[in-house]
């Protein structure tokens, strides 16, 4: 085990893309200085945790949207340790589909946002979604 890091240190990120024609729903945070960042709706999963139970409840719970969540659409690398001290785990990326996409953000977001992949990179990514521009 890494210092600094818990014993119980997520085996994996799972996050959910919900797209709409060539657009997907990103989460909004504001900082405390206004700055925003963009997220795709995702968790951090425990070894042994079903990705997809876990990915459809949190989806559900960031969202509002009832989604159903498909198969790995591609997997990346996420560091959830720090710059200095890394540690990769692997970062799946869900298919997800909605009867209805109306979206209710949880109250640690400010919002969200429909985002093509050609206007992704005008965006600040949050660390949990770093990974999307490598």
């Amino acid at each position: 085990m890494k210092r600094g890091l818990p014993a119980s240190a997520p085996s994996a990120l799972a996050c959910g893309l919900l797209e709409d024609g060539n657009r997907a729903l990103f989460l909004c945070r504001k900082s405390l200085v206004g700055a925003e960042t963009v997220e795709l709706p995702c968790c951090l999963l425990q070894k042994g945790e079903n990705p997809v139970a876990a990915l459809a409840t949190e989806f559900r719970r960031q969202t509002g949207i009832d989604g159903q969540v498909h198969d790995v659409l591609f997997e990346k690398r996420h560091n959830i340790g720090s710059k200095k001290r890394r540690l990769f785990v692997p970062a799946l990326v869900f298919k997800v589909t909605a009867k209805n996409a109306s979206v209710r953000a949880a109250p640690e977001f400010s919002g969200c946002r429909w985002i093509s992949s050609e206007d992704l990179a005008k965006h600040r990514l949050a660390r949990n979604c770093q990974w999307l521009l490598r």
